[in-house]
């Protein structure tokens, strides 16, 4: 049986853990071959090689995605690699759960470039490319927090209602050539996501999160819509959660 994304190429931003690597391992199992960005070498390295094994090629870009230069690297790796972008997965991003008063300005810069510079650059990278093959799919890793505001996340509700609008602009200003644009916004995963900033290995780890693979799923479902269809927005929680 055809694989539904063999051909296609996908890059993915923070793929060196928690639901970047799960997105890695989903879109690979469907026949995608893999640009991997992080700054971890050894763990990209590791999970590229268990790419290689199940067939799908892979390659790696070290670098920090809040750098413009590491956006156009990657970009650039993918159409020498492989002659196309298909799939660009915005995942790259931090957590600091904190109230206002407690939240200096280096911190909120963290935040907002991690999360929200990130997914400019890279999109601002990628698009081009998908223009002129009038096809691709992007796809921003929000937040329920990017849909409800919540007590001591101010700021990190800031980057992810940020990350929706981007992605509701895009949607109007890219349909026409082709190009999807989607955001998916789960609410709490077992990462290691904010760990010492505002979650514990331990609180996470004993929660009713969810799963990597339930957030990689929900991204490949929008990777893997006819070419007529595109999917907007999917918000995810666990049946052990209220809606906010």
């Amino acid at each position: 049986m055809t694989k539904r994304l063999a051909g296609k190429t996908a890059l993915i931003t923070g793929a060196s853990s928690g639901i970047g690597a799960a997105c890695v391992r989903a879109i690979a199992a469907e026949g995608a071959d893999i640009i991997l960005t992080a700054r971890r070498r050894e763990r990209l390295e590791a999970l590229a090689g268990e790419i290689r094994k199940t067939g799908p090629k892979a390659e790696i870009v070290i670098g920090d995605a809040r750098e413009e230069d590491t956006a156009r690297r990657a970009v650039d790796a993918a159409v020498k690699a492989f002659g196309r972008l298909d799939i660009l997965v915005n995942n790259a991003g931090v957590g600091n759960y904190k109230n206002l008063i407690d939240t200096d300005a280096d911190e909120y810069d963290e935040m907002m470039d991690s999360n929200m510079r990130s997914t400019f650059l890279f999109t601002r990278q990628a698009v081009p490319v998908m223009i002129r093959q009038k096809s691709g799919t992007l796809l921003m890793i929000s937040s329920m927090a990017g849909i409800y505001g919540f007590a001591g996340e101010a700021v990190y509700c800031a980057t992810k209602f940020a990350q929706v609008g981007f992605a509701q602009g895009l949607d109007k200003e890219l349909r026409p050539h082709g190009i999807k644009v989607g955001v998916i916004c789960p609410g709490g995963v077992k990462t290691e996501f904010a760990i010492g900033k505002g979650r514990t290995e331990e609180g996470v780890a004993g929660s009713e999160m969810l799963e990597p693979g339930d957030v990689a799923d929900a991204v490949l479902l929008a990777c893997t819509q006819p070419a007529h269809a595109r999917i907007i927005e999917i918000q995810m929680r666990t049946m052990a959660e209220p809606l906010a």
